[in-house]
């Protein structure tokens, strides 16, 4: 039976060393990545003061305005939304896919006044994000090869946890501690052990969230797996009735009626309310609504005609909070889960730590197998 489990361990030692020499200048470079990212928002709070607008007794202007304002700042380009947070500046988006560009101009929603006009595309934790999520290659190759990074992470902490395990109690004493005192090549084998151990329960939760963000086949098992069989519906676009095009005529714009109805439902409301513009003369105007803007998977997505402005309901997971299941609503933490948004700053502390622990372990793990590799090379010398 020894026998048995010691080449179970053995073929998992070996499964665990070639992943690593495989994926670990990858996991390494999304550790020290994730831990600039983890206090991305805070940071930006701290350092840009344009994101603020003191709460005056004023009339807000209205989205059409607002935007209508930006887009003299950023001419031959097409808004993509408004928003609007008590405290904060307005922020109107411009982001689009072909020609691929972001911009943000933010504004003082009282008095129009332009604060920052900010391409995105130079912004450091833009950039930061984008080596992150695509190793600053184009997304059709830089993201499948840090998803199958992950991937490989993944299995590697499940493996790490197989070979860390202790064979009895006497063992055990050792692998809950680091010997401080002891030779440099004791202490790294810790290093990698003990903190490799205590970090992978929270490791395991931002691997696996960003497995469902890397891979579409990973996020539709997940979700069949947790919704009991059902299939994932992440988004779909919705339609506004074109034909009815002269419903609109000689009214107010549709965005400017959707945010003042939306602002009378709502009463000491902290939270942020942003408003879509239509892409085209079929795109529906989406409004969002989120009460707690330190995640955003509490955020309600209304869908409206923006000829008739009746509410469409959605099949999808990004609809009303309320009309969300479980299934959904895991599937609208995911991100929140992957920066330890979901647990507040003691989360955002806990994911900092976890993406600098996985920066190291590579490299910790990489010195461990070049020891033991000189090791037995002396052994064969002596021998």
């Amino acid at each position: 039976m020894s026998k048995r489990k010691n080449r179970f361990k053995y073929w998992i030692g070996q499964i665990h060393l070639w992943l690593g020499l495989t994926s670990g200048l990858f996991v390494c470079f999304l550790g020290i990545t994730g831990c600039v990212l983890a206090f991305e928002r805070e940071i930006e709070n701290v350092s840009q003061p344009y994101r603020f607008t003191e709460t005056q007794h004023k009339p807000l202007l209205e989205p059409s305005r607002l935007k209508e304002i930006a887009d003299k700042a950023i001419p031959g380009k097409h808004a993509h939304s408004v928003s609007y947070q008590p405290g904060k500046s307005s922020q109107v988006v411009y982001f689009a896919f072909e020609p691929e560009y972001y911009w943000i101009v933010f504004l003082n929603p009282y008095t129009g006044e332009v604060l920052k006009v900010k391409n995105m595309d130079d912004d450091f934790f833009r950039v930061m994000i984008m080596g992150h999520y695509y190793l600053w290659l184009p997304a059709n190759i830089g993201q499948p090869v840090l998803a199958s990074a992950t991937l490989m992470f993944f299995f590697l902490l499940i493996s790490g946890l197989i070979l860390w395990w202790p064979k009895n109690k006497a063992a055990s004493k050792k692998r809950f501690t680091i010997k401080w005192n002891a030779k440099w090549r004791r202490v790294n084998y810790d290093l990698h052990n003990v903190l490799g151990f205590y970090m992978t329960w929270i490791l395991i939760f931002i691997a696996f969230s960003g497995l469902v963000m890397g891979f579409q086949w990973f996020a539709k098992s997940a979700y069949w797996v947790s919704s009991g069989g059902k299939k994932l519906n992440l988004f779909e676009e919705t339609y506004s009735d074109s034909t009815l095009v002269n419903a609109a005529a000689g009214r107010k714009p549709a965005i400017d009626i959707l945010w003042a109805r939306t602002r009378d439902t709502l009463q000491n409301f902290s939270g942020s309310l942003e408003v879509h513009v239509p892409d085209g003369p079929k795109s529906a105007i989406e409004v969002a609504l989120n009460p707690d803007t330190d995640v955003f998977w509490k955020t309600n997505y209304y869908y409206y005609d923006q000829y008739t402005l009746k509410e469409m309901e959605v099949a999808h997971v990004f609809g009303k909070y309320a009309n969300a299941t479980v299934a959904d609503k895991l599937m609208r933490m995911n991100y929140d889960i992957h920066i330890g948004a979901i647990a507040g700053i003691p989360g955002k502390i806990m994911a900092f730590l976890a993406s600098l622990i996985a920066a190291s372990l590579p490299i910790t793990g990489f010195i461990i197998w070049r020891g033991r590799k000189k090791k037995n090379r002396t052994k064969e010398t002596t021998s």
